[in-house]
């Protein structure tokens, strides 16, 4: 089976397990969001979710959170880990929303990409999950995923992610995207990964 083949296996397995995925990070609108992304460095979702509810009590727009100190934000946002650099990044690029965006999250990866503490990844999940724009965020999971199902052979998350928007149709980056991350939490983990067990690793054996 080539890799087109199998991507449409893959996503017809996808769509049966997640045919509607949530976005995994509570938040209001593009600016809690990015936020929110920006904390989930190198810290789960779950954790994320269970901080940013007190950080937004304190501030939920760039307005707002300029107003605080980077001291307060880094103690309310301590258990993400990396809690200063995290705090420094929020307090600056509310700073420059304010400066240069009149408060308003930009919809483009070049501004958004300028912004202290948003890489790509950032970047891309706001574009798709924000503003709806079609984008592929790349993040260990689906690293994990895409080498173990033969999509990608790619070290780098900029090449997986190229290999995979060539794979899956534009209009369903998006909902791919979120799919494997759903899917590498309950069926596809690093560890302890039972491969007969898995709907996708077991059927791309029997057709392999």
């Amino acid at each position: 089976m080539d890799k087109k083949a199998c991507a449409r296996r893959i996503g017809e397995i996808l769509n049966a397990y997640f045919p509607s995925p949530a976005v995994p990070l509570k938040h209001q609108d593009p600016y809690t969001l990015l936020i929110a992304v920006l904390l989930s460095a190198q810290c789960t979702d779950a954790r994320v979710n269970s901080i940013t509810p007190h950080l937004f009590a304190l501030a939920h727009t760039p307005e707002q959170m300029v107003q605080l100190s980077v001291a307060k934000i880094q103690e309310t946002i301590r258990p993400c880990g990396l809690s200063l650099t995290k705090a420094k990044a929020i307090w600056e690029l509310s700073k420059i929303l304010i400066e240069k965006h009149q408060g308003i999250v930009p919809a483009s990866f070049e501004e958004l990409e300028e912004l202290p503490g948003v890489g790509h990844k950032t970047a891309s999940v706001v574009m798709a999950q924000a503003f709806n724009i079609p984008a592929f965020p790349v993040d260990t999971h689906i690293l994990r995923c895409a080498k173990r199902w033969g999509l990608s052979m790619g070290k780098t998350p900029a090449h997986v992610e190229k290999d995979l928007k060539e794979l899956f149709p534009k209009t369903d980056w998006i909902k791919v995207h979120l799919q494997i991350i759903y899917f590498a939490r309950k069926f596809c983990q690093a560890r302890q990964h039972v491969h007969d067990v898995c709907p996708i690793c077991s059927t791309l054996s029997l057709t392999n």
